[in-house]
């Protein structure tokens, strides 16, 4: 039980640290139809959320493995 703990907090993670920087660098959406520019905009909070999580959940996996 404590080995698939450790497993799955270090997958979950993995998992969300590349979520949160792939969030983090694509780019935002665009569209131009004439003369008309519509440019999507906004923070990047969820995506720090996403990477400090994702930390947290690595040292909680790492955490298991010495007990």
């Amino acid at each position: 039980m404590n080995n698939v703990l450790k497993v799955v907090l270090l997958v979950i993670g993995v998992g969300l640290i590349a979520y949160g920087l792939y969030t983090l660098i694509t780019p935002e959406f665009s569209l131009d139809a004439g003369p008309l520019k519509v440019k999507a905009q906004g923070d990047n909070t969820q995506s720090y959320a996403m990477i400090g999580f994702g930390i947290l959940a690595l040292i909680g996996g790492l955490a298991f493995k010495r007990r």
